[in-house]
């Protein structure tokens, strides 16, 4: 537990940069897929400052809402301001018209397996763009996926398969609005879909105010 989201950015950035000078050291690449939110974005403004091989960095996304480009809702639309302007960055094409082609285009540039993904927690006990009662849980046959409208947007995500083949995860859950589903997805509750992630390596980074009802 961390004191606060301040800190949760600055630890989230840490493991960020470990990660990818250890992946390039190994294997000479790194690719990372990343949510949104306002710590995410925080972290990444960390993240400048540290130590990072960038050229040997790939962006991805975890899931984005179906909005025009530059929309303040796009997850895109932060991580251009936040990452360096030359950094290989795979946004999802959520302004084409076929949806589900998309899903398909975007899976092909997926690395294979993913050397970190980065996911949130929603209160409602969501993840990625992995939301109660939609279709796209029940997705086994396809890396990405094109979600139902949830909160005025449908979206698209990667899916379980490659969220449970990525080789980390890193979880940054911050605020008190996130306690309950904290609770749950740490008793292991088969009713949030944040639980069913099988990433086999994970951090989950919290903060005082989530960590309350735990």
């Amino acid at each position: 537990m961390l004191p606060d989201p301040a800190a949760v950015a600055a630890r989230g950035a840490a493991v960020l940069a470990e990660r990818a000078r250890a992946a390039v050291a190994a294997r000479g690449t790194f690719s990372m897929a990343l949510s949104g939110g306002s710590t995410p974005w925080a972290m990444l403004e960390v993240l400048a400052a540290e130590a990072v091989p960038w050229e040997h960095v790939t962006v991805l996304q975890v899931d984005e809402r179906v909005a025009p480009a530059g929309d303040e809702q796009r997850n895109l639309t932060h991580l251009r301001a936040a990452l360096p302007a030359d950094v290989a960055l795979l946004p999802m094409p959520v302004e084409a018209g076929d949806l589900e082609a998309a899903a398909e285009a975007y899976a092909r540039l997926l690395p294979r397996p993913l050397d970190l993904v980065h996911l949130g927690l929603g209160a409602d006990g969501h993840t990625a763009s992995l939301v109660p009662g939609d279709g796209v849980l029940a997705v086994r046959d396809r890396l990405v996926a094109a979600t139902a409208p949830y909160q005025g947007h449908r979206r698209l995500t990667l899916t379980y398969p490659t969220l449970d083949h990525a080789r980390f995860a890193l979880w940054l859950v911050t605020g008190a609005v996130k306690a309950e589903a904290l609770a749950r997805l740490l008793a292991g509750d088969p009713a949030l879909p944040a639980t069913h992630v099988g990433t086999p390596e994970q951090l989950l980074l919290v903060d005082r105010a989530a960590a309350e009802a735990t």
